[in-house]
């Protein structure tokens, strides 16, 4: 959806340009029909599954990281302080698909939550843990925790998957988490792995999420890496990339070769992005670079030394 633009506001609209929205923006659509003829009921009506609609959207673009900041923007503009009730399917497709990390009751591990491991109604389980839960998605918080086991013929490679995914995630991915879950009644294997890394006092936040799908049957595995960063000091600067990788690691494959595959194409793909970021910085970015200083005379970088700054640069000695 297009960003909608306002003025600046203060601090936390200057962090979330993306959601720079003002009270009279939304006067044309109100949230409640309260007190309204009956000839502009419908269009009442209307407005209000299209506001709803709207702030869907705002909260299922939230960057990493500022799910909490994005709510925060809305509740400041709006009467209506509950809006985590009528934006529950957002905030549920939001952390599903941002593979949200939290923490069970007196536990110390980031456990995710995904499409791959819902077991319905708000409750999740891990693997791991061999636990279920429910979950906030306004609130982002677990309880009612109890014991689960997914049942599985593929139990022993998915334990091994685990264990070999972990390794992989805590070499490379700092403050990670990960999950093997199957999925399609048991025909496949999930492979989930979502890596946060957050600075709000730099004026960034970052996340990296892999999904991949491993067929024990035919032995294909494909998948799709996304990075999205937000950077947002005097601006707003967002990395979203998005790439799907289908590999052949072959039936009866271990879960260590699986991995493998998985962190070569992974180390690929970095490796592709910072040749991205090389060409960019090298081409686009330089041509916007002044080409001249502004007395629009050309350094003589070999004489750079004798140059007295401020005099000879500036065009002479400074009286």
């Amino acid at each position: 959806m297009d960003a909608v633009r306002a003025p600046a506001v203060g601090p936390l609209d200057r962090q979330l340009g993306f959601l720079r929205i003002t009270p009279e923006h939304l006067q044309t659509i109100p949230l409640h029909a309260n007190n309204v003829s009956t000839n502009s009921l419908r269009y009442a009506q209307i407005s209000e599954m299209s506001t709803a609609s709207a702030l869907g959207s705002f909260i299922e673009s939230a960057p990493p990281g500022e799910l909490a900041d994005v709510t925060k923007a809305i509740k400041s503009v709006l009467e209506n302080q509950d809006v985590e009730a009528e934006l529950a399917p957002a905030y549920e497709k939001y952390n599903e698909e941002q593979f949200t990390t939290t923490k069970l009751p007196g536990g110390s591990t980031e456990i995710l939550v995904s499409p791959y491991n819902s077991l319905g109604d708000g409750r999740y389980y891990d693997v791991e843990t061999q636990s279920s839960f429910d979950f906030d998605h306004a609130t982002q918080k677990a309880s009612a925790v109890q014991s689960y086991v997914a049942e599985s013929q593929h139990e022993d490679l998915v334990k091994s998957l685990v264990k070999s995914l972990g390794t992989h995630t805590t070499e490379h991915y700092p403050k990670s988490s990960y999950g093997v879950f199957p999925i399609e009644d048991d025909s496949k294997l999930a492979l989930v792995t979502v890596a946060n890394k957050y600075s709000p006092t730099n004026y960034w936040n970052g996340r990296w999420r892999s999904s991949y799908f491993y067929s024990p049957s035919s032995g294909g595995l494909t998948g799709t890496i996304k990075v999205d960063v937000h950077y947002y000091e005097d601006g707003n600067v967002r990395l979203l990339t998005n790439k799907d990788v289908s590999l052949n690691v072959g039936a009866g494959a271990s879960a260590s070769e699986i991995v493998r595959q998985i962190a070569t194409a992974e180390k690929k793909y970095q490796e592709d992005l910072n040749k991205a970021f090389g060409s960019l910085s090298e081409g686009a970015f330089k041509s916007l670079r002044r080409q001249l200083p502004i007395t629009r005379q050309k350094i003589e970088w070999e004489k750079i030394s004798g140059y007295r700054l401020g005099q000879d640069i500036g065009g002479g000695a400074r009286r």
